[in-house]
């Protein structure tokens, strides 16, 4: 009898103490629910917060051009009037009468060459040094990447002076290929910088593989590392491109009659009507943004976006 009466109190305390172990779990629990909605709610506003910067930095970019195209094909009434409209009378007059002034076609093949032999420049000797930087040690390493970022310290200003003597007693001076060389030495240090870092970003064991496939150094750079470094070249080369076609100041010390579109939109619109100005702006931002329009695939294939 005292074994059965045992066994029988058995179960109810066994009972008693899953319903204290539930409960406790249910009351542990609930706390733990609560707060795992918190991290949720951080990284909506986290997001959020995100998408408001981005709006801000593309409608801060993309505002000044989109009001640079409307007053361009605006009426100078409409320029100068008040209130603004949104819907311009789509007057081409003042984008014929800048595009057939004279020296403007002229200019802006200029520039075009100028960006060219720039991009030209700083590819051809701004990827092999940073190969070498990202695939050999050598004695001073360290000091020729100072070197190379110190480079950017000089301003324009402070040597163009010094650079106009040099081309005059060489003979380059008021010439494109001078003009392109100085543009090459701005571009240069970041050409140096970011093949560096692109190259160190590829496995050296690809290259390795490569050597024992039978390719020689060349060869393996060129099948190998060279397609998977494209995109990132390209970028070197549009950085290259955008400074040769915006840089105002060596343009305008080192040329006279073979100016560039910058440097003519100083010298001939500084005392032009609004609505000249703008189709002067509009002519030189059109160019820059079909360039990289057309190379649009090696950028998005850097980043890592698929171009449908």
């Amino acid at each position: 009898m005292k074994s059965s009466s045992s066994e029988a109190v058995m179960p109810s305390s066994l009972s008693s103490r899953a319903s204290a172990s539930s409960s406790r779990s249910s009351s542990s629990s609930s706390p733990a629910a609560q707060t795992a909605h918190k991290p949720r709610r951080n990284d909506m506003t986290w997001k959020w917060l995100f998408r408001a910067g981005v709006s801000i930095l593309v409608l801060w970019v993309l505002v000044p051009i989109a009001l640079l195209m409307l007053n361009s094909v605006s009426t100078p009434e409409q320029i100068t009037g008040w209130p603004k409209t949104l819907t311009p009378a789509l007057s081409f007059e003042t984008l014929d009468f800048f595009w057939h002034y004279q020296g403007v076609i002229s200019a802006l093949g200029n520039s075009l060459l100028a960006a060219a032999f720039t991009m030209v420049i700083a590819i051809v000797l701004g990827a092999p040094a940073g190969y070498a930087l990202a695939r050999f040690v050598f004695p001073g390493m360290n000091a020729y990447r100072m070197i190379i970022i110190l480079s950017r310290a000089f301003p324009m200003p402070l040597l163009a002076l010094p650079l106009a003597v040099i081309f005059i007693q060489v003979g380059i001076d008021d010439s494109i290929l001078g003009l392109a060389m100085v543009h090459a030495t701005l571009a240069l240090p970041f050409a140096v910088l970011i093949t560096s870092s692109l190259f160190m970003g590829i496995p050296v064991e690809l290259e390795e593989a490569a050597w024992l496939m039978g390719c020689n150094r060349w060869q393996a750079f060129r099948r190998v590392v060279l397609p998977l470094a494209a995109p990132g070249i390209t970028a070197s080369a549009v950085f290259a491109f955008v400074i040769s076609w915006n840089e105002v100041f060596a343009s305008a010390i080192l040329t006279v009659e073979n100016r560039t579109l910058t440097a003519f939109l100083v010298q001939s619109l500084s005392e032009s009507p609004a609505e000249i100005k703008y189709a002067g702006g509009l002519i030189l931002v059109v160019p820059a943004l079909l360039f990289l329009f057309a190379i649009r695939k090696y950028l998005f294939s850097m980043w890592g976006i698929s171009n449908r």
